[in-house]
């Protein structure tokens, strides 16, 4: 039989190990290129080259084109691609996830859909937030009792380190001009977060929907993962940009986020979170590499994909 014509397709073993790449790369007003097998990036500045073996995903932000032989390279790279808004703040679209394992997916749904572990993974979400505080036999809605009771506190906090006048959270989605200078900061730091977020999940192979916190909403993971940063990034953003007094309330909270999402390294942390909630602790990074092809054979069993089964040598189905 004549071989399939082309380059032959690359074997994740050839790869860079996962844990040995660059997490995120985004890059902006560019034209992303291919120059062998290294993505080459220009802009009037000139030209970089980065190898695309070395990248677990790249980010493509305001500005860029990206050419069809660059795109046949980070798939060969087995580099995801997500389109992004400026540093990462907003998400549009994705190319194939990081991962070749649906791993992450299977435990996400599997503790999702079960009321005991769902349960405990947002127990784990909560004691994220409640440092030194046992949360281990709390119900959901004495969770969300001691976490809304945390996050009036942080509003207070920031409104007297500031001196901004603070009164409640208004959001209003259909009318954001209506709400006071705050509450705008506000909004638009949680959509930045989010938008970072949302990368990260879907770079992950993670389901954005399937949330143990919020739920029904498409982006209610992305809500549950966002929950976990807010205290730190988007309220005093918020109160500090507002305390500036700036001409435009909401571009300059997006800007100072972009900055604040880089500062406190908040994709990689998210990675490491999803997969310790998702998976926990001691878990091998680079399992998410292998390159799965099996059959699900009943119960918790799996035989090799493949292969034609007869009812002679396969399984008793």
């Amino acid at each position: 039989m004549s071989q399939i014509p082309g380059a032959r397709p690359t074997d994740p073993q050839e790869l860079v190990r996962v844990s040995e790449r660059i997490s995120f790369l985004y890059v902006e007003h560019s034209v992303i290129h291919r120059a062998d097998n290294a993505i080459t990036l220009t802009d009037e500045r000139g030209t970089i080259h980065v190898p695309a073996a070395q990248l677990a995903s790249l980010l493509v932000g305001p500005g860029c084109r990206v050419t069809h032989h660059a795109v046949m390279l980070l798939a060969e790279s087995g580099t995801s691609v997500v389109w992004v808004g400026e540093n990462g703040v907003r998400f549009y679209a994705s190319g194939r996830g990081l991962s070749r394992s649906s791993r992450l997916l299977e435990a996400q749904a599997r503790l999702v859909s079960n009321t005991r572990t769902r349960l405990d993974v947002a127990r784990a979400m909560y004691a994220m937030r409640f440092v030194d505080e046992d949360v281990s036999g709390l119900s959901m809605q004495q969770l969300r009792g001691r976490e809304g009771a945390r996050v009036r506190a942080v509003y207070r906090e920031h409104a007297e380190r500031t001196g901004v006048v603070w009164k409640r959270r208004d959001y209003r989605p259909d009318a954001f001009e209506a709400s006071d200078p705050v509450n705008q900061a506000l909004s638009a730091a949680n959509t930045a977060l989010y938008g970072a977020v949302h990368s990260v999940v879907v770079a992950l192979g993670c389901s954005p929907g399937l949330g143990f916190v919020h739920t029904g909403s498409d982006r209610a993971f992305v809500h549950d993962v966002a929950d976990l940063y807010k205290a730190e990034s988007t309220i005093p953003v918020a109160f500090d940009i507002v305390a500036a007094r700036p001409d435009d309330v909401p571009a300059q909270t997006r800007r100072v986020m972009r900055d604040v999402i880089y500062e406190q390294r908040l994709l990689e942390r998210c990675v490491k979170d999803i997969r310790r909630l998702l998976l926990g602790d001691g878990d091998d990074l680079n399992d998410e590499w292998a390159d799965v092809n099996v059959l699900w054979a009943g119960g918790t069993s799996t035989v090799a994909g493949g292969t034609n089964y007869g009812p002679e040598d396969g399984p008793d189905w």
